[in-house]
């Protein structure tokens, strides 16, 4: 009998083990396939046409070389209006760490005006287009839903996606990570 159950656990493991090994052939075609699609996607996010509430361009690459978080959300959105303090929080903490949030609308310039008022919002602001929910898709957001988040590391690499409201302890795991491998401590 105890043979048979060693038997039965060298097997398991080498199934096991072969499961991994395929899941991680499969995960590592799916990562290039991705960081293929996301590069070109990045390169539209650069590209994309934005102005300040004050309808002045501002192109995303001002913050080019900075931990990133691009916010896409709108004024109506009940779970964008919900993270928005996450987000100022998330602002402040990280201010000095070569870090920057941008938040990007798809809204008018007057109706987000008063909303980054009443909001307190402390982060660039530029106005999105419905080319920003296209670029959204492109960079993973096949639901082209808002509120959407990616987080770019200083390189422009992204580092994470999230659809729906972001909370500070979500942003805190994909920043204090990126701000660690940017500046190590004893460095």
């Amino acid at each position: 009998m105890p043979q048979v159950d060693k038997r039965r656990r060298r097997s398991l493991i080498l199934i096991g083990g072969a499961v991994t090994a395929a899941a991680a052939g499969v995960a590592l075609q799916v990562l290039t396939r991705n960081q293929s699609e996301d590069a070109t996607a990045i390169a539209n996010l650069w590209a994309l046409p934005l102005q300040d509430l004050q309808g002045k361009p501002q192109p995303l690459t001002r913050w080019k070389g900075k931990i990133l978080v691009v916010n896409f959300w709108a004024t109506w959105c009940e779970p964008c209006k919900e993270e928005v303090p996450a987000l100022v929080r998330t602002q402040t903490k990280y201010d000095a760490n070569n870090v920057q949030i941008v938040g990007i609308p798809i809204d008018s310039a007057v109706k987000v005006q008063v909303f980054a008022k009443e909001f307190k919002i402390q982060y660039p602001l530029v106005i999105g287009s419905l080319d920003s929910i296209e670029i959204t898709r492109k960079l993973g957001n096949k639901a082209a839903g808002l509120p959407y988040t990616v987080v770019l590391d200083a390189n422009g690499i992204v580092k994470a996606r999230h659809l729906g409201g972001i909370s500070e302890a979500q942003l805190d795991q994909v920043i204090r990570p990126l701000v660690n491998e940017a500046w190590p401590a004893g460095a």
